[in-house]
C-alpha cells in the first residue's frame, strides 16, 4: 500500500472511530428532559453553569406528590396500637402450659393449623392472634366449667419458640410478593434459649416483612401502611421509623396481608437506610477502560457490587474507578446509567459527562439516587479513544 493510500485509509479510520465517540443522547419514553421521570435528578439541564437554577429537583419531584393518606404524623395509630401490639400467637408457635398442683395438662403444645391449642379433656382453645394472657383466662374458665377444679387454679402459658410466618406484601415495595419471615435456621439454634421460657423475636415484625419484600420504594406513602388481619383492616403510620421511633413495628401472623400505598412521587427523604428500606443496592457494573483494563483489576465482581442504600450516581461512578488516574489521559470520560421506573416498569438511560458532573455547582440537581438493579457503564476519554485508534492502525501495519 503506497503512502497516499495509507493516509487516506488512516483518515477514514480516524473519522469513523471519532464519530463513534460522539453519539446522540439516549432516547427515553419518559419526559426525562423536563424532570418528568421517576426522579427529576435524571434530567440534564442544558444551560450554562452561570445560568443554572440550583436544586430544582426536589421541587419538581414534590409537584407529583399526593397528600399523605395518614394525615398528621402520629394520629393514625390509636386503634392499631390497641388491636395489634403485643406478642400474639400464630400457627406452629410452641407454647409451654403449666397448671399448678396438677400434672395432667402440663406440657409443650404447638398451635395447630386451624389456629388452636388442644389440651387433653378440654375443647380446642383459639390461639391465632391472641395474647398468652387471653389463653390463660380461657383455660381457667374451661377447667372450672368442667369441674376439674373447685377453685380458680394457677395457670401459666409461656411461648417457648416462635415459628416463621408467611405474609403477603404488595404496593410500593421493590419486590411485592409473599415472604416468609421469622424462625431460626436449625444450625443457628441456641440450645439454652430454646430451653428457656418467655421466648421473644423481632424477626416477625412488620419492618422485617417490608425489608424482605425489597424495602419500601421512594414513592411509598408510609403514613398509611395497611395491615389486613382476618376480616379487619388497620392503618399504621410508619413515618416515625425514619426518626428513630419504632413504636408501630407490630408483630405479624401467618396470613396477614400488608399493602403500601404510593404518593406518586419520588421522596428524597426516603432514600436513606432504615429498618424498612432496602438492605442495599445491587449494581451491575462495567468498566473496561483505562486506567482500569478489566473488571478484575477494578475489583468489580463478575455480576454485581453492593453499595449502601442512598448512594448517588457519582459516588458509584467513583467506586467503579471511572474517575481518577492521569488527567491527560483519563479526563473527559463519560458514563451511562441504566435504570427502570419501579412504578411503570419503563426503562431509562442517562448519560453523563463525568468531568462536568464533578465540576458543576448544581450537580445534586442531576446526580440521581441509585435504585436496586441499576447498571452503570463507563466509556473512554478522548485521548484513550485516539490511543485505541493507533492500536488498531498498528494491527494493519500503518
Amino acid at each position: 500500500m503506497n503512502t497516499v493510500c495509507k493516509l487516506s485509509f488512516l483518515a477514514c479510520v480516524v473519522l469513523a472511530m471519532s464519530g463513534c465517540a460522539k453519539l446522540d443522547q439516549p432516547d427515553n419514553l419518559e419526559e426525562v428532559s423536563v424532570g418528568d421521570a421517576y426522579q427529576a435528578q435524571y434530567r440534564e439541564p442544558d444551560v450554562s453553569r452561570r445560568d443554572a437554577e440550583f436544586l430544582r429537583s426536589p421541587v419538581i419531584n414534590a409537584r407529583k406528590c399526593a397528600a399523605p393518606r395518614g394525615g398528621v404524623a402520629g394520629k393514625a395509630n390509636g386503634l392499631a396500637a390497641t388491636a395489634l401490639r403485643g406478642e400474639r400467637l400464630t400457627r406452629n408457635d410452641l407454647v409451654d402450659v403449666r397448671i399448678g398442683d396438677d400434672e395432667t395438662f402440663n406440657g409443650d403444645y404447638v398451635v395447630s393449623r386451624d389456629g388452636t391449642i388442644n389440651l387433653p379433656f378440654l375443647a380446642p382453645i383459639r390461639a391465632q392472634g391472641r395474647l398468652t394472657s387471653e389463653i390463660e383466662r380461657e383455660i381457667v374458665a374451661q377447667l372450672i366449667a368442667g369441674d376439674f377444679f373447685a377453685e380458680r387454679p394457677r395457670v401459666s402459658v409461656r411461648v417457648a419458640d416462635f415459628s416463621s410466618v408467611t405474609v403477603g406484601v404488595s404496593g410500593a415495595v421493590f419486590e411485592p410478593r409473599a415472604v416468609e419471615i421469622g424462625g431460626v435456621p436449625g444450625d443457628q439454634v441456641d440450645g439454652r434459649r430454646q430451653d428457656a421460657l418467655g421466648a421473644s423475636t423481632e424477626a416477625r415484625n412488620l419492618s422485617a416483612a417490608l425489608r424482605a419484600a425489597g424495602g419500601v420504594r421512594p414513592d411509598a406513602d408510609i403514613s398509611a401502611v395497611e395491615v389486613r388481619r382476618a376480616s379487619q383492616r388497620y392503618i399504621l403510620d410508619m413515618r416515625g421509623v425514619f426518626e428513630g421511633q419504632n413504636a408501630v413495628d407490630i408483630m405479624l401472623l401467618t396470613g396477614d396481608e400488608i399493602s403500601v400505598p404510593s404518593r406518586g412521587c419520588f421522596q428524597e427523604e426516603l432514600m436513606r437506610p432504615s429498618p424498612i428500606s432496602p438492605p442495599g443496592v445491587s449494581l451491575f457494573l462495567s468498566n473496561l477502560t483505562v486506567p482500569a483494563a478489566g473488571n478484575a483489576v477494578s475489583a468489580i465482581g463478575r455480576d454485581v457490587r453492593e453499595v449502601p442504600y442512598g448512594t448517588r450516581y457519582l459516588q458509584a461512578v467513583i467506586d467503579t474507578n471511572c474517575v481518577g488516574g492521569a488527567r491527560a489521559t483519563s479526563a473527559n470520560r463519560s458514563s451511562v446509567l441504566f435504570s427502570r421506573n419501579p412504578v411503570t416498569k419503563v426503562s431509562v438511560v442517562i448519560e453523563r459527562d463525568i468531568e462536568d458532573l464533578l465540576r458543576r455547582a448544581d450537580r445534586d440537581d442531576y446526580d440521581p439516587f441509585l435504585l436496586p438493579g441499576d447498571a452503570i457503564a463507563c466509556y473512554d476519554s478522548t485521548v484513550t479513544n485516539i490511543s485505541e485508534i493507533g492500536r488498531v492502525l498498528g494491527q494493519f501495519g500503518l
